[in-house]
């Protein structure tokens, strides 16, 4: 097992994202894509404490709802300190929102900023576009 090397930062476990932030309003009309981009989405990575800093994008079709934009810039603000891979977190997005918006289609992609040398997208997405 690695073991990180020189000071280590503590972080808050992942049970600390607020995903009870998230709320919803109904969605009346025709079949749309709705795209949120941020470039402000942070969390930590677990191994050293570090900050990992990414864009990320929320690409859906909403079939009876869409998300509240304030109550998602919180839910994304609870991460700032939460210790969680990369991959994790794209995929804790998107189990959070999916069942929020219960879509026609949805897609979380992230984008995080070059690390070691190495640029990291991660994205999961569910349903026909």
């Amino acid at each position: 097992m690695a073991i990180p090397e020189g000071r280590i930062f503590k972080f808050d476990p992942e049970d600390m994202i607020q995903s009870d932030f998230l709320e919803a309003f109904p969605y009346v009309g025709e079949k749309q894509v709705i795209e949120y981009k941020t470039k402000e989405f942070s969390a930590v990575c677990p191994f050293s404490g570090l900050p990992d800093f990414a864009e990320l994008i929320i690409e859906y079709i909403p079939d009876q709802t869409c998300v509240e934009l304030k109550s998602l810039k919180y839910y994304l603000i609870s991460y700032r300190n939460i210790g969680i891979y990369q991959e994790a977190a794209t995929n804790r997005i998107f189990q959070d929102l999916y069942p929020v918006l219960a879509p026609r289609y949805l897609k979380i992609t992230t984008i995080y900023n070059t690390r070691g040398g190495i640029d990291s997208t991660c994205y999961i997405e569910r349903g026909e576009k």
